[in-house]
């Protein structure tokens, strides 16, 4: 029997490049993964996703942008350290797409452990003004993206069907222009919060 995997598009399509999650798993339409594999688009439904993340996944993938402080266009695979579960007082944020607030809202909804969670992240070139609600389109870098994004998770997808604990071999961030030799473009590499 192969892992339950779900790989879960997140971001606000108005938001310029924070479209990305949303974009790729459109792409995926066209270049889908195996059947078994869930893929499902949450845009900025943070409390669909939370619910969903309780399903009984072994490996789930969020793709999404994120500014990690790299070129724009480039994809990073991030291992976020589990919520700590333990944390008393006020339950975490029901409303918008955090992914840490996201995962807490996970851990705190549900009594089994939460699946292994990866971060398939973009850095973007556009983000929206502080002071504008919307900010249609994404950058022609963001959107070259998609494309190695999609690439990216036809390699990674059976590497975690066969075993979710697996992480490929990754390249560095700046690399990410060209598959690596393991087929995914970039990483981030080192601490905890780098995985």
């Amino acid at each position: 029997m192969s892992a339950r995997l779900l790989v879960a598009g997140v971001g606000n399509i108005f938001l310029a490049d924070d479209a990305f999650g949303p974009e790729v798993i459109r792409a995926l339409d066209r270049d889908p993964l195996p059947p078994e594999v869930r893929v499902r688009d949450f845009g900025i439904r943070g409390m669909d996703l939370a619910y969903e993340l309780l399903d009984g996944y072994d490996t789930a993938v969020l793709v999404d942008a994120a500014v990690r402080g790299h070129e724009p266009g480039t994809l990073s695979l991030i291992e976020p350290e589990p919520p700590d579960g333990s944390t008393a007082g006020a339950p975490p944020e029901a409303h918008g797409m955090d992914p840490a607030k996201v995962l807490a809202l996970a851990a705190h909804l549900g009594d089994e452990p939460l699946p292994r969670v990866l971060v398939l992240a973009c850095e973007p070139e556009l983000r929206a003004p502080a002071d504008e609600d919307i900010a249609p389109g994404i950058s022609a870098t963001v959107r070259e993206a998609v494309g190695r994004a999609v690439a990216a998770l036809h390699t990674l997808v059976p590497v975690l069907l066969a075993d979710p604990a697996a992480t490929p071999s990754l390249s560095r961030p700046d690399e990410s222009a060209a598959l690596s030799p393991a087929g995914l473009p970039g990483t981030v590499s080192g601490g905890a919060e780098d995985r």
